[in-house]
């Protein structure tokens, strides 16, 4: 019993930690929040060509919330409808009606494909779960985009981050799993203090007058 739970989970809690740390954060991206899914991959498969991680649970962890976050972010978009990046708009860059307008291009001109490929562009990894349900696109075809997407980004972007990890050292010194979360929480935080500061700076008396008169 012992030897089977130590084939899966072959470095201890702490590497468990760092799998759900991957695939919570590529998850929440793919429900549509601004995190950095694709770095979080990176740094994790960088881990694994050292040994602290088994890259195989990376790449599952990866593929799983992918596909999960992208769902859910379609059932978001499917109910929230259109006004949902109006609304978001209105609070972040990321939303800007600029880039909704040309994420939608992307969905009429390519269809399912734009979820599929998607994956692999940081605007549409964002936008594909919930553009494709507030365009009302069928479910077993957006889950079949989404899963062989998913799959294909992770497994790729994986096995390419490993082989790199050889030369790791050299490139970014000695990596460890805390460094992986220490990351992700910084650039978490980062993002929550952007956001906070902005509403506080909007929410300011004069600033509107300020703005006008500028």
């Amino acid at each position: 019993m012992g030897e089977a739970l130590a084939i899966a989970i072959p470095t201890g809690g702490l590497a468990v930690l760092a799998y759900l740390v991957v695939g919570l954060v590529i998850g929440i991206e793919s429900m549509g929040v601004p995190l950095p899914g694709e770095t979080t991959l990176i740094a994790a498969a960088l881990l694994s060509s050292q040994g602290d991680l088994r890259l195989e649970f990376v790449i599952g962890a990866a593929a799983t919330g992918a596909i999960i976050g992208d769902s859910v972010g379609y059932y978001i978009g499917r109910r929230a409808g259109r006004g949902l990046f109006d609304r978001l708009g209105r609070r972040s860059k990321h939303f800007s009606a600029a880039r909704i307008e040309r994420a939608e291009k992307y969905f009429h001109r390519y269809g399912v494909w734009t979820v599929f490929f998607g994956r692999f562009v940081a605007l549409l990894r964002i936008f594909a779960g919930p553009m494709a349900g507030t365009l009302r696109m069928p479910y077993p075809k957006f889950l079949i985009a989404n899963a062989t997407g998913g799959i294909a980004w992770s497994t790729t972007i994986g096995i390419v981050a490993f082989h790199i990890g050889d030369n790791a050292d050299k490139i970014f010194g000695q990596l460890s799993i805390w460094a992986l979360v220490v990351v992700v929480i910084g650039a978490v935080a980062a993002y929550a203090y952007y956001k906070i500061r902005r509403r506080h700076r909007a929410d300011e008396p004069g600033l509107e007058t300020e703005s006008a008169e500028a």
